[in-house]
C-alpha cells in the first residue's frame, strides 16, 4: 500500500514592499530630485540638502526614521515658518 498524499496548503503570496524615497524635490528652488536626506544614526542626526540652491536642514532622528521623516519635517518647518509671518 502507498502513502496518502499530504493536501499542502499553498504558501501565502508575500507582497513586495515599495521603498520609500530618498531624493526629492526642493521646496525652495522647486527643481525635482534635488533634495538628499543622509541619515548619521551614530549622532542621531538626519541632513535634507539641496544640490541646486545649497539650503539645508537638519533634524535629530531616532532607530525608526527614515529620509521621508526628515524631508516631511522641513516641509512642515516651512510650512510654519510661512504661516508665522
Amino acid at each position: 500500500m502507498g502513502k496518502r498524499k499530504s493536501a499542502k496548503k499553498p504558501q501565502p503570496s508575500r507582497k513586495m514592499q515599495e521603498k520609500l524615497p530618498s531624493v526629492f524635490s526642493c521646496p525652495f528652488c522647486n527643481h525635482e530630485s534635488s533634495v538628499e536626506c543622509r541619515m548619521d544614526r551614530k549622532n542621531a542626526v538626519g541632513e535634507a540638502s539641496c544640490r541646486i540652491c545649497q539650503e539645508k536642514y537638519s533634524t535629530q532622528i531616532d532607530a525608526l526614521s527614515e529620509p521621508i521623516d526628515v524631508y516631511s519635517e522641513w516641509i512642515d518647518e516651512c510650512e510654519r515658518a510661512n504661516t508665522a509671518s
